[in-house]
């Protein structure tokens, strides 16, 4: 464990605060089979960072706890990119810096308003089983939600905060992860929470599910296509984002969704009208639509959009642009957004523990880790993977409990009208609608590589957090 004190100046106001960065063990409590005690085990060492500001008194400052998502991946990109006293400097898309890399100073930390713990799940970053423990074991939905929730009790309790506002603030699949929390801390350890942050929100995996015959998927991804043809020009006439996307929400849900629903019973000059809709919305030909039975995958759509440029476009982020080996292939050979991140955050993190952090390790940070893998989801056995459902219960049991749902116009991995279906289908009571907010940005998965969203975004997550503690 270390412990260091720094200071950050933000807005011409001085943030003293200390930072501990160490592991955590968590404890089973052993019975043998005829009931007796046996003592406590260590199950798993979860390495953490945690940020408090000095002399604040703990009954009122908020503590936020912070992970992402994979699953199978550490805290890093909310860390060093939104969240934490330091940030990356990468450039943004079509101005990256390239190596070497940098820290600066973050003046748009959320520990302005919110002590902060960031935990990276069993197999993630410097997090590991301990000794005779299967790691298997924790590379799953229910074991993930137990250990983090865990985790998340202990250090409450050693930390003296039971009585703080708390949050939770998850990204990609850390949502998923937030929404089995809510229900998990409430149920097993009595905690209920101040409120949810949800980052590029994805909480039921139907709503990207592109197997043959779930259509559903199809029309969430749509208007993503359609901003994503709008930033690279393909549009023709240049009207303002938000009034296409608007034109392509309408169309997704209506037209296009009935034309997919109707499939073989659809008439010919039905076809070709939507399949000209369609292509006059996303910057595709008529006939590629038409190949592709009005249902366009998103790999051939990332590869097609810009190949009379010889590029693609990211999933992550498609603002992004890369170069395949082969122009005329059908699908992309990597992630352009994700090749352009990993790089820059993974050596500023290894740099920032040691050096500045104090924290020493030998282990590899395990950034976006295949150890996971595969990642059992057998409590949803012949379903989707689906936990909206434990957040409306969450909500009805806590009706104080609030919700900010942020996600990125240029997103592909969590498409943001993906999120809209989800919770336009909570079925939550009329009268916690109120209790959920959302925030749009010009930008991708991690909305926050982009300055003026970054910016945006600490404004709506400092509101947030403001109004939900109260």
């Amino acid at each position: 464990m270390s412990v260091t004190r720094h200071s950050l100046n933000v807005n011409g106001r001085t943030l003293n605060y200390t930072a501990t960065a160490g592991t955590m063990v968590l404890l089973e409590e052993k019975h043998a089979k005829d009931g007796e005690f046996e003592g406590n085990k260590g199950q798993a060492s979860i390495f953490f960072v945690a940020y408090a500001l000095d002399d604040q008194e703990a009954t009122t400052r908020p503590v936020t706890f912070a992970y992402n998502g994979g699953p199978g991946s550490p805290s890093l990109w909310l860390h060093l990119g939104l969240l934490g006293p330091r940030r990356v400097v990468m450039g943004d898309a079509g101005g990256l810096t390239g190596p070497p890399y940098r820290l600066t100073d973050n003046e748009f930390t959320l520990l302005a308003d919110t002590d902060l713990v960031f935990i990276d799940p069993v197999s993630t970053g410097y997090s590991r089983v301990t000794e005779g423990e299967n790691p298997g074991d924790f590379h799953g939905f229910q074991k993930d939600i137990e250990s983090v929730g865990d985790f998340i009790r202990l250090w409450t309790t050693r930390a003296g905060r039971w009585l703080s506002p708390k949050f939770l603030l998850g990204e990609s699949y850390g949502t998923l992860r937030s929404a089995g929390l809510s229900g998990y801390l409430q149920e097993r350890h009595g905690m209920f929470l101040s409120g949810l942050m949800l980052i590029s929100a994805i909480l039921d995996y139907a709503t990207v599910d592109t197997t043959p015959g779930h259509d559903l998927a199809y029309v969430t991804h749509l208007p993503t296509q359609t901003a994503t043809a709008w930033y690279h020009d393909k549009l023709g006439e240049r009207r303002p984002l938000e009034t296409v996307l608007r034109e392509a929400e309408a169309f997704a849900d209506n037209e296009y969704s009935s034309a997919l629903h109707l499939g073989a019973r659809l008439s010919p000059d039905v076809r070709l009208k939507i399949a000209q809709r369609y292509a006059r919305l996303t910057g595709l030909s008529e006939q590629f639509v038409l190949n592709h039975d009005l249902r366009v995958p998103l790999s051939r759509f990332c590869k097609e959009l810009l190949r009379d440029q010889g590029l693609t476009v990211g999933r992550l982020d498609s603002r992004f642009t890369g170069i395949d080996r082969e122009k005329g292939g059908s699908g992309t050979d990597y992630d352009p957004s994700y090749a352009a991140i990993v790089g820059p955050y993974t050596a500023t993190l290894n740099h920032y523990v040691r050096q500045e952090l104090g924290f020493q390790s030998d282990l590899a940070y395990e950034v976006l880790s295949g150890r996971t893998r595969p990642w059992s989801n057998k409590d949803f056995e012949n379903r989707h993977v689906r936990v909206s459902d434990t957040l409306r219960s969450a909500m009805h049991q806590n009706p104080h409990l609030k919700v900010l749902v942020a996600a990125g116009y240029y997103d592909f991995a969590t498409p943001y009208w993906a999120m809209r279906h989800t919770f336009d289908h909570l079925q939550l009571d009329p009268g916690l609608q109120k209790n959920i907010r959302e925030a749009f940005y010009e930008a991708g998965h991690m909305m926050y590589v982009h300055l003026p969203s970054l910016e945006q975004q600490y404004q709506d997550l400092s509101a947030f957090i403001k109004w939900a503690k109260t």
